[in-house]
């Protein structure tokens, strides 16, 4: 994967660029062409898992799917012989990654956003079908960034703004192709082909969060989905044939091959999953919570001789700190978390700790207290494995009601105003708000 210090060579601000196409894109049209034409020399074509020739494309993608489905049941096979998850250590290392992939998947479909304007094209139906599929045509419970925001937002990993840059290259990527359409056609029906395949990593990743106890949902979707027979990778090899030119093929196919490439730029779903280390994230997490904890402790409690305001008075103690506890029998590694004083200071309402820690600050205290001893319980929750929760009555009626809002405010529009409006309201940044969940059935209504 691409580090780094390569995709800051250029001095994009990677962050910033993310939030700006995100919420402000027209003003910033020619830093993002400038960013993806930097990218594209990076993601060399040759590279590309691909066929020398699109001829040859849908059998190639059969092949791989058929190898990423044999590989699975080797999983599978393993993971019955008592094998432990290949994935995820333990529920904090899962949380862990659903919050650093959350930048991407936050624009989940981004990159098609522009083929909208060609809508009446045939060579772009599938391309517009999946755009509005990754937005659920319309409906929340289907809707992919919406269902992502409530995953997060439930186990309370909504906050990013720590996460390194890289995490945002990609989200960065799939942004400036949705308002490049018009200039990068070929390189995002590549990289829509790239995306829209079957990877290993998804098929574990599902299996092991629903062990895990987590909603699996937004992962299972895509299984489905983007199946190689009737789904969303059947239908990107198809749009590179219906856009194939009858002149300039090769270089068309290098274009393509190229943005294909782009799917591997930044930082990865596995590359996430195996660079987590519980000691360090733990550590990073404290160092946060002192800065605004510090000064904020009595004296009267005092460990190693220190108070806990001296203990948090400067950075990099942390380590040491949690030494001091162990040593003092505060904390009691590798044993049930409620044998340690520390704690049932933090873990109930009734605690005197209560509500300082997040959701996902106390998984991680939880299975670094717990260490080998939850290792040894073996624990393999099921979660829930069908649809997601019926929508509340009251939901349904507001989204009705928005429904018939926006097609009043339609009613008084020319008929390509109409379109153009509904157009603006399904971008990356409104699709999953109540107005844009409503455009986009309308949307969906027009095409069909």
């Amino acid at each position: 994967m691409q580090t780094l210090t390569q995709y800051q060579a250029d001095k994009t601000d990677i962050r910033a660029l993310y939030q700006s196409l995100l919420h402000a894109p027209t003003h910033h049209l020619s830093e993002a062409r400038h960013f993806l034409r930097s990218q594209l020399q990076l993601a060399a074509p040759h590279l590309a898992d691909l066929p020398e020739s699109p001829a040859r494309l849908e059998a190639h993608i059969l092949m791989n799917n058929a190898r990423t489905a044999r590989a699975y049941r080797e999983y599978i096979k393993v993971r019955r012989q008592g094998q432990p998850r290949r994935f995820f250590t333990n529920r904090a290392h899962a949380l862990y990654f659903l919050r650093n992939v959350a930048p991407t998947k936050l624009v989940d479909g981004a990159w098609l956003y522009g083929v909208l304007q060609q809508w009446h094209d045939p060579r772009m139906h599938d391309l517009v079908r999946t755009y509005l599929e990754e937005l659920g045509d319309g409906e929340p419970d289907q809707n992919h960034v919406l269902i992502y925001r409530d995953l997060i937002a439930r186990k309370d990993i909504q906050d990013l703004e720590s996460l390194p840059d890289d995490r945002f290259l990609q989200g960065t990527l799939q942004l400036a192709l949705g308002q490049l359409a018009g200039e990068f056609l070929p390189e995002i029906i590549g990289f829509n082909l790239g995306y829209e395949q079957l990877p290993l990593h998804l098929l574990i990743s599902t299996y092991e969060l629903t062990e895990l106890g987590i909603d699996a949902h937004y992962f299972r979707l895509h299984i489905t989905i983007d199946n190689a027979s009737t789904g969303h990778a059947r239908r990107a090899a198809r749009a590179v044939l219906d856009n194939l030119p009858s002149e300039g093929q090769q270089a068309f196919w290098r274009r393509v091959r190229q943005g294909y490439q782009l799917n591997e730029l930044g930082a990865s779903s596995t590359g996430v999953i195996t660079e987590f280390n519980l000691d360090r994230e733990l550590c990073r997490v404290l160092e946060d919570k002192a800065r605004v904890a510090r000064h904020m402790h009595s004296d009267f409690c005092r460990i190693d001789g220190r108070t806990i305001n001296e203990w948090l008075d400067s950075s990099g103690q942390i380590a040491a700190l949690l030494d001091a506890l162990q040593q003092k029998d505060w904390i009691k590694r590798h044993q049930d978390p409620a044998n340690s004083r520390f704690w049932r200071l933090i873990q109930s309402n009734r605690a005197p700790m209560f509500g300082v820690f997040s959701d996902y600050e106390l998984q991680l205290l939880h299975d670094w207290i717990a260490g080998e001893w939850l290792e040894e319980q073996q624990l393999r929750i099921t979660g829930r494995r069908g649809s997601p929760s019926q929508q509340d009555p009251l939901v349904e009626a507001s989204h009705r009601n928005e429904e018939v809002a926006l097609q009043k405010t339609l009613a008084t529009l020319p008929e390509e105003e109409r379109t153009r409006h509904l157009i603006e309201l399904m971008a990356p940044a409104r699709h999953f708000t109540p107005q844009g969940l409503a455009a986009t059935r309308l949307f969906s209504r027009r095409l069909s």
